[in-house]
């Protein structure tokens, strides 16, 4: 198994501890580490062993942390810098800022087709490597399902303001439905459905499945089934809590003397964003555990003829 799943299978059984750990992982001072040092820490790891206590350590600790944030558990190689887990929050800022104005409906498909353009290659990077080979990724089929499910996300995420330059709303429950409450949940759902579209071979040809001591029972597509649902909807409810949220706050916020100007309640609402994608980014990352579990019971009867394990692991994905 490999020193990243060993790391949060150890460390990362509760919810809290997965937080406090990608509190740490997430650090964009992480991203200046260069390649020879990310070799020498998963170097350092492999040689060491010590996954029993690796955080009583701190030269240990640290070679996890930049090893969780940099490498891919199964590949085993460098994750391209702007798809590493501590690049996330920088890139996807501004275009959750973006795609959260009241723009024009072509200048709002432009934001929300950026947006998941990145949110799906991210998921394509730090999905289960498996099947990941040289002629995996540039697979035909995979390729125009991600830019499907791209457009379509985009064009679904703008409907809204479409449906506002082409009628006019009359009733103010009309224009606040139409305003207020559905991009939330059309941004978090077309997150989760690109995730689920990029990385739909996982649940189609399988995903290997290890015992406690890392060795492969089998390949399994109701274990990637599992990790695709996990990975989906943890990526639902971060961009859908991201959405709502500051609306609610900056609302009520918007009802202060200092807060009537409309600059001064985009900088608030600008704040309030940010600090809420700053909280929900590792807390929708610890909703699931990296290093995922599935009971032997749960999946295929082959591979259940081949372990007495009772609980087996898999590597979820980001």
């Amino acid at each position: 198994m490999d020193a990243n799943l060993r790391f949060w299978r150890e460390e990362g059984q509760t919810f809290f501890q997965r937080f406090l750990l990608w509190a740490d992982a997430l650090d964009p001072l992480l991203l200046l580490k260069p390649a020879d040092e990310i070799r020498r820490n998963r170097l350092l790891l492999e040689s060491s062993g010590k996954t029993e206590k690796p955080l009583q350590n701190d030269q240990t600790k640290q070679a996890f942390l930049l090893s969780l944030s940099s490498v891919h558990p199964d590949t085993d190689k460098i994750i391209p810098i702007m798809f590493r887990p501590p690049a996330f929050m920088p890139i996807c800022l501004p275009l959750v800022v973006a795609s959260s104005l009241q723009l024009q409906a072509k200048q709002a498909f432009f934001c929300q087709f950026a947006f998941h353009m990145y949110n799906t290659g991210f998921a394509l990077v730090h999905g289960n490597g498996t099947a990941k080979c040289e002629d995996y990724i540039l697979q035909q089929k995979q390729i125009f399902c991600g830019l499907g499910a791209i457009s379509y996300a985009a064009v679904v995420g703008a409907l809204p303001l479409i449906f506002m330059n082409r009628y006019t709303l009359k009733s103010p429950l009309a224009e606040l439905v139409v305003k207020k409450l559905l991009p939330a949940p059309l941004l978090g759902l077309m997150s989760a459905f690109t995730v689920a579209v990029v990385r739909s071979p996982e649940f189609e040809n399988g995903i290997e499945v290890m015992d406690r001591n890392g060795k492969i029972v089998g390949v399994s597509q109701k274990a990637g089934e599992k990790a695709v649902k996990e990975t989906a909807l943890s990526r639902a409810v971060l961009f859908g809590t991201t959405f709502s949220l500051p609306s609610v706050l900056t609302s009520f916020v918007g009802r202060a003397k200092f807060a009537k100007t409309p600059r001064t309640l985009a900088l608030v609402r600008l704040l309030v964003l940010t600090s809420v994608l700053t909280g929900m980014l590792p807390a929708s990352l610890s909703m699931f555990s990296q290093c995922g579990e599935i009971k032997r019971a749960d999946l295929e009867p082959e591979i259940q003829a081949s372990t007495e394990e009772t609980v087996l692991f898999y590597n979820k994905g980001i």
